[in-house]
């Protein structure tokens, strides 16, 4: 039976709030800002789905809410300062890159030693669960390679977020499933601190929804998607890396599963086809969604119902053990799949009566070929 512990709970539920007030109340003047210095999304290529230039940079009322929340709200631990200072250091990148679309390699070292610091400040994963639960070794201490994985592990997490930030509100949608997922996971293992600052994140992100859902008045930007990264990165090793346990390997995984399997199949695609897996392309999930005849409010819809999934097995997995988690997760992905397809059905038959009931205008008799439009 879960007990609660009712201070905490308390202060989770005020973290929450706080942050969502500051980042809404602070969304309106990062816009104006945004406008003065030039951080707009000018939409240049087939990859961006909006027609008119959109405000970036929304990111940093997301922070300033998490900041602020954190410092009134959580215990100020080494590794919390770890985390806030290599945050900062992500956020002013994501405003530079905002501004003047820096390259991918100085932003990709700059994320490197963000993570540093935040390795250094304690931030480590130690030991990880070995992940074949039939060898008779139950976890695997990473010694030397603690480092190097926790390291690779930020910088991923942090770049699987970004890519994701394709659709309005999309990226922070997925970020406050997320939060929320290790918000109560936090909460059943007793990791307070952890569920304040997951608290402070998500209540960020809410606040910052009204203004970055379709149609999107501001967008994120890598100020916003890469801190999101960051910071649920950095908690997960706080807060789901400590376990010895089987789910402190396949829970993070579940948690932060479209971003990272979006990531893996984009690298994956590119090398496939001979190119740079860091080129930027149009065949990320949400891209496929659109393509498929969606809207980038259902498209958004449809990753949200996915990553709630993901985020609802990973506290069965935590609460219940594998073969619940397993169960639970299956049979929703499975009527998710039947909800789909009698959506697509209706959808055509929808337009197959609209077809039979147009009028057929008879083509002008002519010898010209159209031009092509390649």
């Amino acid at each position: 039976m879960l007990t609660l512990n009712v201070p905490v709970f308390a202060k989770v539920a005020v973290a929450l709030l706080t942050a969502l007030v500051i980042s809404f109340a602070a969304t309106p003047f990062v816009k104006r800002l945004a406008h003065k210095i030039g951080a707009l999304d000018i939409p240049k290529d087939e990859r961006r789905m909006h027609k008119k230039p959109i405000p970036r940079m929304g990111g940093l009322a997301i922070f300033l809410g998490f900041l602020l929340a954190t410092l009134l709200f959580a215990p100020l631990s080494i590794q919390l300062r770890g985390t806030i200072l290599g945050a900062t250091i992500i956020v002013v990148l994501g405003i530079l890159d905002d501004i003047y679309a820096l390259p991918a390699l100085p932003k990709f070292l700059v994320q490197i030693m963000a993570a540093l610091v935040a390795v250094y400040h304690g931030n480590v994963i130690q030991v990880l669960s070995n992940p074949n639960i039939l060898s008779s070794n139950p976890y695997w201490v990473l010694g030397g390679l603690s480092v190097p994985f926790t390291v690779l592990w930020i910088v991923a997490i942090t770049n699987a977020v970004n890519l994701i930030d394709g659709l309005d509100g999309l990226a922070v949608g997925v970020a406050t499933i997320s939060a929320m997922t290790m918000l109560v996971i936090t909460m059943l293992v007793s990791e307070s601190g952890v569920a304040i600052l997951m608290a402070a994140l998500a209540g960020a992100c809410i606040g910052f929804m009204p203004y970055n859902l379709n149609p999107a008045k501001i967008f994120m930007g890598d100020t916003g998607s890469t801190f999101l990264g960051f910071i649920l990165a950095t908690m997960s090793i706080q807060g789901l890396f400590k376990s010895y346990a089987i789910i402190s390997f396949a829970v993070p995984f579940l948690m932060l599963g479209l971003p990272i399997f979006d990531t893996c199949f984009a690298i994956l695609r590119r090398i496939s086809k001979g190119q740079n897996p860091m080129s930027p392309d149009r065949s990320h999930v949400h891209h496929r969604l659109i393509d498929m005849g969606m809207n980038q409010k259902q498209a958004v819809a449809i990753l949200y119902i996915i990553s709630a999934i993901l985020g609802i097995s990973a506290v069965v997995l935590t609460t219940s053990g594998e073969l619940k988690a397993m169960v639970l997760m299956m049979t929703l992905l499975i009527l998710g799949a039947l909800g789909y397809r009698v959506h697509v059905a209706r959808v055509r038959t929808t337009v197959g009566e609209g077809a039979e009931q147009t009028p057929t205008v008879p083509e002008p008799a002519s010898s010209e070929i159209a031009p092509s439009e390649e």
